[in-house]
């Protein structure tokens, strides 16, 4: 599983199919499923609608994790009850390492090399602080874009 598939399945729920749904937008490859494929192209009913923008823009949140008639799940909530658990002091608000560390995942700059690769990030990868701030502003862009409910104090300016 990519990075940002194990920080949505983190957050989202483990191993559930919002979480797995939002794999597309992490890459913003869009693939259209054989069952919404007809020998011309995509089936023109109703279940085309479900059918990912073949435009690489990220599909509307109807077809992410709060489509399936779910509430968008409150990402800063989930966070908070996350690192008051912890036991240990984390500025997830602000870093990336932190936020990894708060989802138990690998904060390692090979892992956060892996993220920004798959997040396409373009900058300078050794210049490691420049791309943390990137990733951080990314990934909480990506959890919204895909659902998520992010307080400000989560968003970037």
């Amino acid at each position: 599983m990519s990075i940002f598939g194990s920080i949505m399945s983190k957050i989202f729920g483990g191993g559930s199919a919002s979480a797995q749904a939002a794999a597309p937008h992490a890459t913003e490859t869009p693939s259209v499923s054989a069952a919404a494929q007809g020998p011309d192209g995509p089936i023109g009913s109703a279940s085309s609608a479900a059918a990912p923008s073949m435009s690489g823009a990220p599909s509307p949140v109807a077809t992410g994790p709060s489509g399936a008639g779910q509430a968008s799940v409150d990402v800063g909530q989930i966070l908070a009850d996350l690192a008051s658990n912890k036991g240990q002091a984390l500025d997830y608000k602000r870093s990336i390492v932190d936020l990894l560390k708060l989802l138990d995942l690998d904060s390692s700059l090979q892992a956060r090399k892996q993220l920004a690769d798959e997040l396409h990030y373009t900058g300078d990868k050794e210049d490691s602080a420049t791309m943390n701030v990137w990733l951080h502003k990314q990934v909480v862009q990506k959890l919204a874009e895909n659902g998520g409910k992010v307080p400000d104090d989560l968003k970037h300016a």
